[in-house]
């Protein structure tokens, strides 16, 4: 019996071997290089903070895709100049980038940081006049190469008008409890937005109250005075006073009027002034009512546009308790308010009852459309017989659904291109308290922000609320931090050095 013969080991192939292996190394640097190009041009940003404090508001996110950003000839340059150490230098980053990413080109963002960049800082605070300046942020949107600081004849300096400045100090809520002072919450993005459209507008719209028919200039009226300056201030809107009699007309440089808590009705020759300055193309009008007080010629003039102020008070009864404070809706179908269609709302403090006669015929003959904008809820009433005890729903003196806290006005062909620029806007809310800081709702800011917007042509742009901040503590006991220490002292070391000597161990067979 031959025992079998073996066959010759082959020769190992070093060319062959080396060719595979470069062409595999070749092969993986092309699936990295595809890889890290998909995910530099196709990706998906999520913010996973708790209260989503990096994401922007829809209104922001209208505003960057608008044509005012995205069809400039020259990006508008933002410089971010926060030290590190600020307290909103990492949300207030995050927050920019999300500007230049949404954008899409209209944004060009630089971060400078002051200690590391000395020489750069001083060279930007050279271009733009900064002296003691702490953590600014620099909002250029000059389409030419003017200075962008100039010098009056008093030798006193001014930015350009297209040059707005943020500072950290104005992104945050602050209160003052036991004589420290706190940060409560955080508007960088209502600020940011502000001062990024003024930058791009170059000066602020001017809406111009009716000082001498309004009643907001004592007590806590003068409050909401404040109010209503700040929340148009944010929108870039400036509130000027205006004295119809004297005047004799609106000023063309008018974007809007506001009327609010009207004490005194006006005259004739007021009244006049007020019908031409509704028939103007663009007109803009914002009432306020203070708890159904309505002088009587702007009663008339408010009815003849298909809303009527009722002089009631809305209130409903829960388990035999009297509620005033009227809870609703906010309309679907109004384009300004998509984002907040269909959500709950309260309106605190004195609200009367509105009529919006929506669809009626002898209006839509004068292209006069009325809608209902926060419809208060079912089981409340306006009760006419407000504060004499017992209140009840009575249905032959009191006012039944459905009723509205507020309602706007279109005069005019608005949906038609041709005639679009000829149309009107007016907007209604019967209740003042809204504006009061005591009584303020984020919802009802970003409603009252949404309509100044609308009212002053610029429906990309809606309100933005201030987001709290909070402070989260993980209570942990003694032994639960006696065991966290072994595990990482003891139990972590010990396991990988198990296994390494499997490892080791492996190998040696």
């Amino acid at each position: 019996m031959s025992e079998p013969t073996s066959k010759p080991a082959r020769p190992v192939s070093r060319w062959g071997i080396g060719t595979l292996s470069v062409l595999q190394t070749v092969l993986l640097a092309l699936i990295l290089g595809a890889v890290n190009y998909l995910a530099l041009h196709h990706f998906t940003r999520k913010d996973l903070s708790r209260d989503a404090d990096y994401t922007l508001s829809p209104a922001t996110k209208n505003y960057l895709a608008s044509d005012a950003v995205g069809k400039r000839e020259k990006p508008v340059k933002w410089i971010l100049m926060f030290r590190r150490t600020s307290p909103f230098y990492e949300r207030t980053r995050a927050l920019v980038e999300e500007y230049e990413r949404l954008a899409d080109g209209g944004i060009e963002l630089e971060v400078v940081d002051p200690i590391r960049s000395p020489d750069r800082v001083q060279e930007l605070n050279a271009t733009y006049g900064l002296t003691l300046v702490k953590d600014p942020l620099i909002i250029d949107a000059r389409s030419d190469d003017s200075p962008a600081v100039s010098e009056d004849a008093n030798k006193v300096r001014s930015f350009h008008p297209h040059v707005k400045l943020v500072f950290a100090e104005e992104l945050g809520v602050f209160s003052t409890a036991d004589g420290i002072r706190r940060v409560t919450a955080y508007q960088g993005e209502d600020v940011i937005t502000a001062r990024f459209v003024e930058a791009i507008e170059g000066k602020p719209r001017v809406m111009a109250l009716l000082a001498d028919k309004s009643r907001l200039d004592s007590g806590t009226a003068e409050e909401s005075r404040r109010s209503l300056e700040d929340l148009l201030r944010y929108q870039n809107v400036q509130l000027a006073e205006l004295r119809l009699a004297d005047a004799g007309e609106v000023p063309e440089e008018v974007s809007g009027l506001v009327i609010a808590a009207p004490k005194y009705d006006l005259s004739d020759q007021e009244m006049e002034a007020l019908e031409a300055y509704w028939t103007r193309p663009k007109a803009a009008i914002l009432v306020f009512l203070d708890g159904g007080e309505v002088p009587p010629k702007l009663r008339a003039f408010l009815r003849g546009n298909g809303v009527t102020p009722r002089d009631d008070r809305v209130i409903t009864r829960i388990d035999g308790k009297l509620v005033t404070n009227a809870r609703g809706v906010f309309t679907r179908g109004i384009p300004f308010l998509s984002d907040l269609a269909g959500q709950t709302g309260e309106f605190r403090g004195a609200t009367s009852s509105l009529e919006v006669r929506e669809g009626a015929e002898d209006l839509l003959n004068r292209k006069v459309f009325p809608m209902g904008l926060f419809r208060i809820a079912d089981g409340f009433w306006g009760e006419t017989e407000f504060g004499k005890g017992k209140e009840a729903f009575d249905e032959t003196k009191d006012n039944g659904p459905p009723i509205f806290g507020a309602a706007c006005v279109i005069r005019g062909a608005e949906s038609n291109d041709r005639f679009a620029s000829e149309s009107a806007r007016m907007a209604v809310v019967s209740n003042l308290d809204i504006l009061h800081p005591d009584f303020q709702q984020p919802q009802n800011l970003d409603f009252l922000a949404s309509t100044v917007n609308w009212l002053v042509g610029r429906e990309s742009l809606a309100g933005i609320g201030a987001r709290s901040l909070g402070t989260f503590k993980m209570p942990v006991l003694d032994a639960q931090v006696s065991f966290i220490n072994r595990v990482n002292l003891i139990f972590l070391p010990a396991g990988l050095l198990l296994i390494g000597a499997f490892v080791w161990s492996s190998r040696r067979v």
